[in-house]
């Protein structure tokens, strides 16, 4: 167990703090959402420099072990969800419902609107076609978690304007009207959050986020469903399914 920075190791000294901070959640049994020592302390205890500090607190927050909190501190984070979003036409709901989760929806617009270019174009309609359009700020078992948009074209989304989405699926909702997603194509980018969507995912302006674009075709090949969710990037990592047998032409394109 490293007790201290030894300045003569080769490991340089970010890395040094970074285990020693590892130790001391592990030692202390820290729990998600536990303060840390602030960087002032830290520089103080070990002798070493802000810039030191900062590297370290840098590493752990990027894998994921510690959240930082603007003019709040460092906080042990919550482990992240792994999630099948992105290989697979399951929605968050089913997904989370999968493991024994819940999710919990505030729906924020369900409307009838008229399609715009995007809109249109992924549901191969023309500009100014009828939608409904579906805006959803989801949580997963009381954490706030991704801001979501779903759009689709009026025959399909016709049969959720009356329904109440809150604590229900998209999904299961539409399969009951016998339409149902066979094939489709999904992408995640990442991207950094606007000051509108750091005030509802709950996060800072900036903040790292993935966003994920999707387009649902039923048997027949006809799109019915087009969305873009942006995902807490402290919240859940997203995990791929390999298989060799499968790997050629499974990649389409990357824009």
């Amino acid at each position: 167990m490293i007790e201290a920075i030894d300045r003569r190791s080769a490991a340089p000294m970010y890395d040094q703090l970074r285990r020693l901070i590892i130790e001391h959640i592990d030692d202390e049994g820290l729990q998600p959402g536990d303060p840390l020592p602030g960087e002032h302390r830290l520089c103080e205890q070990y002798g070493v420099s802000r810039t030191v500090v900062r590297q370290a607190l840098g590493q752990l927050e990027h894998e994921g072990l510690v959240e930082r909190v603007k003019g709040k501190g460092t906080f042990v984070a919550r482990p992240r969800t792994p999630e099948s979003l992105v290989h697979t036409l399951v929605g968050l709901y089913e997904e989370v419902e999968r493991r024994g989760g819940h999710v919990h929806s505030d729906v924020l617009r369900h409307e009838r609107i008229t399609a715009d270019a995007e809109v249109a174009a992924a549901l191969e309609l023309d500009e100014g076609d009828p939608v409904i359009v579906l805006e959803r700020l989801r949580h997963v078992d009381g954490d706030t978690w991704s801001l979501s948009t779903t759009w689709m074209p009026e025959a399909v989304g016709i049969h959720s304007l009356d329904a109440d989405l809150r604590d229900a699926s998209l999904y299961g909702l539409l399969a009951e009207h016998g339409i149902t997603a066979t094939h489709g194509i999904r992408s995640a980018e990442a991207t950094v959050a606007t000051h509108e969507q750091a005030l509802l995912l709950g996060v800072t302006a900036g903040a790292a986020l993935l966003r994920l674009r999707s387009v649902s075709r039923d048997a027949g090949d006809r799109p019915i469903e087009f969305f873009i969710a942006y995902h807490r990037g402290d919240r859940s990592r997203f995990e791929f399914r390999l298989d060799a047998e499968n790997s050629r032409g499974a990649l389409i394109r990357i824009a």
